[in-house]
């Protein structure tokens, strides 16, 4: 794994890079993290095995995970971040130029946490990417919250510590250690979006069509996912082509930090595998010649 910057039509966006040793990359991942985190959110290192660079490359996909704008080496240039629709024109400009000095493989594979998921439903809602959409693969992003106005994110510090990781007993030892590194503060334009979240998403689902895997933790506190809100989840998704919705015991809304973590991973990648096997078998099958 190593650090780049990418130029995203001017603007400067960090992101950690995890290759495939001695060959091309099947597939590419881009990884979308949270709000108040940064792209190291997907390499944990408390507990072997815990980061998605470790497994993804072993398994013979490229991860790119990006500092979302606002994180990182363009959180100079944007003090308050930007609106989801200004951070998907960037991740767009981002991955065109990523592109083209790098194999991308099959495509791209969006595995997103919390507002990275906006931000994935946001991108696959839009105009086309620069390359191949393969599929989404999200957690920790719902339509209808379970907590009140007051307790989102705020400039006071709104949101609670127990939202957003849920019992200790979920994590391993020194996770609060090991990811003082990758918490950043949250861009003032995220927080004033956040409420805001259920009526895009209502306007956005519809457009969404490729494959998506929907994943919540059986502690997940932020958003509701009893049965009457996943049906109208699924039921707002209408149109995607492959809708899967999964929960992950033992876990709590930073899932990728939990001792959960390579369970979710393994997961994650056997739904891109499913997106690869569906697109291969879509495609028209060799012309036979005579002999």
């Amino acid at each position: 794994m190593r650090a780049l910057t990418l130029d995203a039509a001017g603007l400067p966006l960090s992101a950690l890079l995890g290759t495939v040793p001695d060959a091309a990359p099947r597939a590419t991942v881009l990884a979308l993290h949270g709000g108040g985190m940064s792209a190291a959110y997907f390499d944990g290192q408390a507990h072997p095995g815990q980061s998605l660079f470790t497994l993804g490359t072993r398994l013979g996909f490229q991860v790119l995970a990006l500092d979302r704008p606002g994180y990182g080496a363009s959180a100079r240039a944007l003090p308050d971040g930007q609106t989801l629709a200004g951070q998907a024109r960037t991740v767009r400009a981002a991955l065109a130029r990523f592109a083209a000095g790098h194999e991308v493989g099959a495509g791209v594979f969006v595995l997103a946490h919390s507002f990275g998921g906006k931000l994935a439903f946001t991108c696959a809602a839009g105009p086309p990417l620069p390359v191949d959409l393969l599929g989404l693969d999200i957690s920790g992003c719902g339509h209808r919250f379970a907590v009140p106005a007051a307790r989102l994110p705020s400039a006071a510090g709104g949101g609670h510590w127990r939202l957003n990781w849920g019992a200790l007993r979920l994590y391993p030892p020194d996770t609060f250690r090991a990811c003082a590194d990758m918490v950043a503060p949250m861009p003032a334009r995220e927080r004033a979006e956040a409420d805001r979240w259920p009526a895009a998403f209502a306007r956005l689902a519809p457009r969404v069509r490729v494959p998506t895997r929907l994943t919540f933790a059986e502690h997940e506190a932020w958003w509701r996912h009893d049965e009457e809100a996943l049906a109208e989840l699924r039921a707002r998704l209408g149109a995607v082509q492959h809708l899967v919705v999964d929960r992950q015991a033992d876990a709590g809304h930073n899932i990728s930090l939990g001792w959960c973590a390579r369970t979710y991973h393994l997961r994650a990648l056997a739904f891109l595998e499913e997106c690869l096997a569906r697109r291969a078998a879509a495609a028209p099958a060799p012309r036979q010649t005579a002999a």
